[in-house]
């Protein structure tokens, strides 16, 4: 029987910043537009890190009963190393993902937008459907997709939108270059999976381009993401705040771009998940600073 702190383990923490970048950008693109409310903020966290987790349980127990976890290099897996059985799995995913939507009614109720429900339930269907289901698209190479969209420009743009009513250009930027850092951090992890992920015909976008090329679009997403605020930065001098993340860039990349595999890569995922947030950091400080210093 898993132990609490496995239980915690298996949700994976450090993944979290992945679910709380977006909304910081969001937030704070909110502030922007003088519509910022704490208290919708804190909602719209709340549901980004219980789909986050809800996520990383669903795909433990779908991975899991599928054996693609049975020789995985990486985090504790509770289905695959047989510490909790599978239904105990999907049951506490499935428990995050109904949180999630009734934190999501609050918002949505709190925002007077009742029709973005509907994003909330394709948000839990693309969860489960990631790895779950008889035909799932993480394994047909879309995950990267499903990320970029779902914990970069939808986090972060209804962030903006549950607050203000409306979204900017500041806030469609920051949601595509967190949605970028996001997916370089799946492309880490899927690069160290691509042995195990080939034997088990998961066909992730890491296994489809390949060792090499992978580790080269890990680089280039993180590139652009840091490039993309400058289109903005002679409305939002401060924006260039994000350029300070350059030197953290260094240590992931040159693991990545040497070949390191295996256990060796784990450091890229904590690092890339703490680009993530300090991007989101220093992108919501460039707009916040630029309105309170005009």
């Amino acid at each position: 029987m898993a132990t609490a702190a496995q239980w915690l383990e298996g949700a994976r923490p450090r993944t979290l910043p992945m679910a709380i970048a977006p909304v910081i950008i969001g937030s704070a693109a909110a502030y922007d537009l003088g519509g910022f409310s704490p208290v919708r903020a804190v909602l719209a966290a709340l549901i980004a890190v219980l789909l986050q987790v809800g996520v990383n349980y669903a795909n433990d127990y779908s991975d899991g009963i599928r054996g693609t976890d049975d020789n995985r290099v990486g985090p504790l897996r509770l289905t695959g190393s047989r510490l909790a059985s599978p239904k105990q799995v999907k049951y506490t995913a499935f428990g995050c993902f109904a949180a999630a939507m009734l934190a999501g009614v609050a918002l949505v109720v709190l925002a007077g937008t009742p029709y973005l429900i509907l994003v909330g339930i394709g948000c839990v269907a693309a969860a489960w459907g990631y790895t779950g289901g008889k035909n799932p698209y993480g394994y047909r190479g879309l995950g990267d997709i499903f990320v970029f969209v779902f914990f970069g420009l939808v986090a972060t743009l209804g962030t903006t939108y549950t607050q203000a009513l409306e979204i900017n250009t500041a806030a469609v930027l920051g949601a595509i270059g967190t949605g970028l850092i996001a997916m370089a951090l799946l492309m880490a992890n899927n690069v160290r999976d691509i042995p195990t992920d080939r034997v088990a015909g998961k066909r992730t976008l890491a296994v489809r381009l390949g060792d090499g090329a992978a580790r080269i679009s890990y680089v280039m997403m993180l590139a652009l993401a840091l490039l993309l605020p400058l289109f903005i930065a002679g409305s939002y001098p401060w924006i260039l705040l994000v350029l300070l993340l350059i030197p953290a860039c260094i240590l992931p990349c040159g693991l990545m771009l040497t070949g390191k595999k295996g256990s060796s890569l784990i450091p890229v995922l904590k690092h890339t998940g703490l680009i993530n947030l300090g991007f989101s950091m220093l992108y919501g400080a460039g707009l916040v600073l630029t309105r309170l210093l005009a």
